[in-house]
């Protein structure tokens, strides 16, 4: 992990002349610890800005723009698409930018989709393609996990990585809550620009808002973060050119590492992505057993159902799952990272279970439609719970499966592929009906935990981590 310091200091002042965060006695733990709170504030800001496209989408018709429910999945699928896609970009960017310049330019490029939303949500005529781009373009967010995780791996020993891993992956993961709780808090009020008519036929409720804010209210600090960024980060001396990196592709461990991450990751980020418009498609305005057209103001058809308010629940989902990444982080390092991945697994499957046969509602009455409801969000919050406890894991896997730099490079390349989970879901909850796309979802959990019993967790495992 050192380098001489002729070849670190004709890169700049950023760059560390040498790094050995395993040698105890010289490792800069101020540096690896701020490096770390500096780089989660910009990831969390970065996944917000990833997925505020999924918690705009559910609203966009009650602002008047005239877009089908498949349109919808399509709008909130787009960033799964391109924040997989740049991921692959951001990968191999750590060694060769440097922790201070891709953070701090990431952190930047957020303004042009946060700016580019606020402006669109306002005009109902937006053109639907304008709508992709700009979701295509909240997919920097997106990438910027594949660049600032491998780049903080760098700076702690692997005994702590897990610890340090996590704590950046599930903060960094709470932005995804963060957009969904605080869009319908910050749009009631008037700041900037013109307000829009929200329109809730269920209800038969109209009100002024301004949806802009929900872009707005992270605009001043991605500032903040990139001045930080800029004037407080250093860069470690790894040093790899884009052929070098592709070396992690030659192991199959790497393959079977992505194919857990799917698992978890994949899930977690798919979930986020879709939880408000399944939701709101199963047991809300989007389905037509539920709401009564030609009843005046759009009465309930099933007397006595409440419709559920879709922005009060869906940001749990996400806050379940950053929060157990969280909390089994320092866990994983303590008892290892694949006892924990059978955990989230076996939990991931059963929760499925569970759901499933709440994802056809029962309309006999609204005793039992609310019922229905209650049964899907507990086991929604219940596969967020599992998916969160493996995305913790699986980072403790990586570092002590690969060495400094491949780590790096495949919680890179692992991170990019499972960033695809949004678009995965949203394509697949257009082809299929959910109850196929999550019985799906179980035979691909089965397979990873046979990968991961025996490859990385049964006593004698070739990789036992």
């Amino acid at each position: 992990m050192s380098t001489p310091a002729p070849a670190a200091s004709r890169r700049g002042k950023e760059w560390l002349d040498s790094w050995n965060p395993e040698d105890e006695a010289s490792w800069n733990k101020g540096l690896a610890w701020r490096t770390l709170w500096i780089t989660t504030f910009a990831l969390t800001l970065a996944f917000s800005t990833w997925f505020l496209a999924s918690a705009l989408a559910p609203i966009l018709t009650n602002l008047g723009f005239d877009l089908s429910k498949e349109q919808l999945y399509w709008l909130t699928a787009m960033p799964g698409l391109a924040g997989g896609t740049l991921r692959l970009v951001w990968m191999v960017l750590p060694p060769l930018m440097g922790t201070r310049k891709l953070v701090t330019l990431t952190t930047a490029l957020l303004l042009l989709p946060l700016l580019g939303w606020a402006q669109a949500v306002g005009n109902p005529d937006t053109p639907y393609w304008w709508l992709l781009f700009l979701a295509a373009l909240a997919g920097i967010g997106g990438g910027a996990f594949s660049g600032f995780m491998p780049s903080t791996s760098y700076f702690f020993p692997r005994s702590k990585q897990g610890t340090a891993l996590g704590l950046q992956a599930g903060i960094g993961n709470f932005g995804v809550s963060l957009v969904q709780f605080l869009t319908p808090l910050v749009v009631g009020v008037s700041v900037i620009g013109a307000s829009q008519i929200f329109v809730d036929k269920a209800k038969g409720v109209e009100k002024e808002v301004w949806y802009q804010n929900a872009a707005l209210v992270y605009v001043p600090f991605v500032v903040i973060a990139a001045i930080l960024a800029w004037t407080m980060l250093k860069s470690v001396p790894v040093t790899a050119n884009i052929r070098q990196q592709l070396d992690i592709f030659g192991n199959a461990d790497t393959w079977y590492m992505t194919m857990l991450y799917i698992m978890t990751f994949g899930t977690f980020a798919g979930l986020s992505a879709q939880f408000g418009l399944l939701l709101k498609n199963l047991y809300g305005a989007g389905n037509p057993d539920i709401v009564e057209g030609a009843a005046p103001g759009g009465a309930l058809l099933i007397e006595g159902y409440t419709l559920p308010v879709v922005a009060s629940i869906v940001f749990l989902g996400p806050l379940v799952g950053a929060g157990a990444r969280v909390v089994f982080s320092p866990l994983t390092d303590r008892f290892g990272g694949a006892p924990w991945t059978m955990v989230s697994g076996i939990g991931i499957i059963a929760s499925i279970v569970y759901t499933i046969p709440f994802l056809t509602p029962d309309l006999s009455s609204a005793e039992a439609l609310t019922s229905d409801r209650d049964h899907f969000v507990w086991g929604m919050l219940a596969i967020f719970l599992f998916a969160g406890i493996g995305n913790a894991s699986t980072f403790k896997q990586m570092p002590m499966i690969f060495e400094r730099r491949q780590a790096g490079g495949v919680i890179g390349w692992t991170a990019a592929i499972a960033a695809y989970g949004p678009f995965f879901f949203g394509v697949g909850l257009t082809i299929f009906a959910p109850q196929v796309f999550f019985g799906i979802g179980i035979a691909f959990a089965v397979v990873c935990l046979i990968i991961n019993w025996v490859r990385y967790a049964r006593p004698g495992a070739p990789k036992k981590c």
